[in-house]
This record gives structure tokens, C-alpha cells and sequence, in this order.
């Protein structure tokens, strides 16, 4: 078994696992503080969360660089739409984070650096996936290619 094999069968585990270790970090942060945790300061995980089930909605094969079909453009409005929930919702928990450190009475800066890992891992997870499944797509084109 060589390494792209290996790495095919293991990725999509290790992307759940970077996945959970994000989530894992916000929980640790909203269990671990001193302060009530505000709703604002969990919406950029979940809308993190939301930017990589939209990205899984999307399959590779659907996307085949036509300029004549009609259904493309939909599929990539689809996925910049969930590039910039990511990307917002990245900047949002910075954002939050600097409020953290500069505001003395509410969570602390773990709270706001537990909710950039979060949404750095999640999004991580989505880059981790396709590796994997981009690795499957060559070893079945290179097998493809081995039978003609």
C-alpha cells in the first residue's frame, strides 16, 4: 500500500478529527470561562460549520469548465457564496478575539482565541478532505490509464 492509498483511506478521518478538535476548542473555551459566554460569540463556529457543509454540497465532477453549459455558474456562485461565509466568518472571530483582549469584563482571551482556532480548524477540514478525495481521483484516472 503506498501513500496515496493510505492517504485516501485516512483523510476523510483525520478532516473529521481536525473538525472535531476546532469544535472541541470552543467547548473547552465556553466551559472553562469565568463569564457567560454571549450567543454573539458562537456564531462565527457555526457559520464556519455552515461554509463546509455548503463547500460538501458541491461535487468535483459537476464542475467540468464549460463555458457553453448553463448550470456551472450556479455551482460556482454556490461555492464563492461559501467562501465568503468562511472568510467572514473568519474575520469574525478575529474581530472578536480583539475584543476579548481589549474588554476587561467579558471572556477572556482564550474565549476569543479557542473561536479562532475553531473557525481556522473547521475551515482547515474542508482543505484536508478534498486532498484526500483529489488524491482517490488520480489513483483512479492513473488505473483508468493503466487498463487503456
Amino acid at each position: 500500500m503506498d501513500y496515496g492509498e493510505l492517504w485516501a483511506i485516512l483523510g476523510p478521518g483525520i478532516a473529521g478529527a481536525v473538525f472535531g478538535s476546532g469544535w472541541w476548542f470552543w467547548i473547552d473555551a465556553v466551559v472553562c470561562s469565568s463569564v457567560k459566554v454571549s450567543f454573539l460569540h458562537y456564531l462565527p463556529g457555526i457559520f464556519a460549520s455552515l461554509a463546509a457543509l455548503m463547500f460538501n454540497c458541491v461535487r468535483r465532477e459537476d464542475i467540468d469548465y464549460s463555458p457553453y453549459e448553463d448550470g456551472e455558474w450556479r455551482l460556482k456562485l454556490w461555492l464563492f457564496f461559501a467562501y465568503i461565509v468562511s472568510f467572514v466568518s473568519l474575520a469574525a472571530s478575529v474581530g472578536l478575539l480583539v475584543q476579548d483582549s481589549l474588554v476587561k469584563s467579558g471572556p477572556s482571551v482564550w474565549t476569543g482565541t479557542a473561536g479562532v482556532l475553531q473557525c481556522v480548524f473547521v475551515l482547515i477540514r474542508w482543505g484536508v478532505e478534498k486532498l484526500a478525495i483529489k488524491q482517490t481521483d488520480l489513483e483512479v484516472q492513473q488505473s483508468h490509464a493503466c487498463i487503456i
